[in-house]
């Protein structure tokens, strides 16, 4: 087998993009985004898309080439990002992926788990909790079903907390119990290279990011969105707190700090989840790409 897939992983803000930018370089090839928050034309400035002058140094795919009224799954993620490794192995053999949602990496890597079906009449009930604001109340529900996903999963976003709920009580077992069971041999050998950092660091830069997104205008990219604020593309860290700040629930000081510290948890969140992936390879979010390169090449030629 000789093509590779080589992924990004690490916690936001902890120099995913500027690296894979430099190992698209090196290997002369392109990068496939797997950030579920960078699908969507409308989000930029909140979602840390690449600019455009980054996105210029190297062809990147699935960078905002949806709109937030497109109903676009984990699924249909896989198969189009399976088929654009396809296309790319024809004159490549190495390509880069990158991104912060690790559900939608391990889809193209490993494959979906599958789950049992379970009564729709779960999910209209636990939506209906979603509805009256009952989101803290479900968050403690999944923590006593399932620690496991309650740490791993996304659960700031009712979408991914109803999923998970919805098969814990529908078949009385945990979500995470049935992840990970069939995994789908690749036609390609998947390389993982992590950046990691002390958790001051992390949420230091987290910071900065957030007040830099406002410098950029987030709350003016927010206030277009506004009209639109149900849409699940939506219920997301970032913009869902200005949405309640343009209701009237809170201050825009408060709103800010709550971004920042939403992200952080959702920073937390990521690192648990890569944890468990005893197959990454761990550097200094400092650390050089030269280094990085160096291990890379190891693994491919060994």
């Amino acid at each position: 087998m000789n093509n590779y897939l080589i992924t990004v992983v690490g916690a936001t803000a902890i120099g995913k993009t500027s690296l894979s930018i430099a190992l698209a370089q090196h290997f002369n090839t392109s990068i496939i985004s797997c950030d579920s928050r960078q699908f969507y034309k409308e989000m930029n400035i909140g979602t840390a898309v690449p600019s455009l002058e980054e996105q210029a140094i190297v062809q990147h795919y699935f960078i905002q080439n949806r709109s937030i009224f497109d109903n676009y799954s984990v699924g249909q993620f896989e198969k189009d990002a399976l088929a654009k490794l396809q296309e790319i192995f024809q004159n490549k053999n190495v390509v880069i992926m990158v991104g912060g949602s690790g559900l939608y990496a391990n889809a193209v890597i490993e494959g979906l788990d599958h789950f049992p079906k379970v009564s729709p009449e779960i999910r209209l009930k636990l939506n209906e909790k979603i509805e009256k604001g009952e989101i803290k109340t479900l968050q403690k529900q999944l923590k006593e079903l399932d620690e496991i996903s309650f740490e791993s999963i996304e659960i700031d976003n009712p979408h991914r907390l109803i999923r998970a709920l919805e098969i814990c009580i529908g078949t009385g077992k945990p979500y995470s119990s049935f992840k990970n069971k069939n995994k789908l041999k690749r036609n390609f050998t998947s390389i993982k290279i992590g950046l990691n950092a002390n958790r001051k660091i992390m949420y230091d830069r987290i910071n900065k990011r957030v007040d830099l997104m406002i410098q950029k205008g987030l709350i003016a990219e927010a206030q277009k969105l506004y009209p639109h604020k149900n849409l699940n593309a939506l219920q997301t860290v970032g913009y869902k707190e200005l949405f309640s700040h343009f209701d009237e629930e809170c201050s825009l000081d408060f709103a800010i700090e709550e971004i920042k510290k939403n992200t952080r948890r959702f920073a937390k969140r990521q690192v648990t989840w890569n944890k468990k992936d005893t197959d990454i390879h761990w550097f200094d979010f400092k650390e050089s790409p030269y280094k990085i390169i160096q291990k890379i090449t190891e693994l491919v030629t060994t």
